[in-house]
């Protein structure tokens, strides 16, 4: 009989260190749940600050490059310029990286889908127009929307294999460079009857803002 109160008492014991073992450990968990979840929101809060970093360069180099700026005189713009390069500076001093975690694969895919995008860049001063169509067929194997054009299949399959952090900012790379075509066609449009400005001198302007 004692033996048997002493057997209860040592397994009692044993419930009890066992019992707090699980409710620590799962103490230990739903903290680390919490601060995953702190940690996704950083990640967000940060890829949102570089995304509103290259908003506001192109948007400093649109108004440098734009019809009013070469409609004002010659100090007014020097001036504004100045204003423009000092916005342009500070902006360039916020430094937010954020990295992305990819296996080998996706690694090559990234660098293959930025190769194909590069050798289009290259090819603005030759021929713009070919370019802007390439660069939109690139822009519609990105999206998830009908396409109003061709698609690259092969770019497609490409961007596929890239990791999904990636594939927005190739999205938002072809979107940017669209836009920069875009903006330069207006102004060689705007240009031309009043100045015969040539196209070539516009694009070689514009193609230090293409990277």
């Amino acid at each position: 009989m004692a033996q048997a109160k002493i057997n209860a008492k040592a397994n009692e014991g044993r419930f009890c260190r066992s019992s707090s073992m699980a409710d620590r450990s799962s103490r230990l968990l739903e903290s680390l749940d919490q601060l995953e979840l702190r940690v996704e929101a950083l990640r967000e809060a940060a890829t949102a600050i570089e995304q509103e970093k290259e908003i506001l360069l192109e948007m400093i180099h649109s108004i440098q490059n734009s019809q009013d700026m070469r409609q004002i005189s010659d100090g007014e713009r020097e001036e504004l310029n100045l204003t423009a390069n000092r916005l342009m500076g500070r902006t360039l001093t916020v430094e937010v990286s954020v990295e992305t975690i990819r296996n080998p694969q996706q690694q090559e895919s990234l660098k293959h889908a930025t190769r194909i995008i590069d050798e289009v860049v290259n090819k603005f001063l030759d021929d713009l127009g070919n370019a802007k169509s390439h660069l939109m067929s690139l822009y519609s194997a990105c999206s998830s929307e009908v396409p109003h054009g061709p698609v690259d299949q092969k770019f497609q399959s490409i961007v596929i294999g890239c990791a999904l952090e990636d594939q927005k900012k190739i999205k938002r790379r072809l979107e940017t460079l669209l836009r920069n075509i875009e903006n330069s066609d207006k102004a060689i449009k705007l240009l031309e009857p009043s100045k015969g400005a040539s196209s070539k001198t516009l694009q070689q302007n514009a193609e230090s803002r293409f990277n």
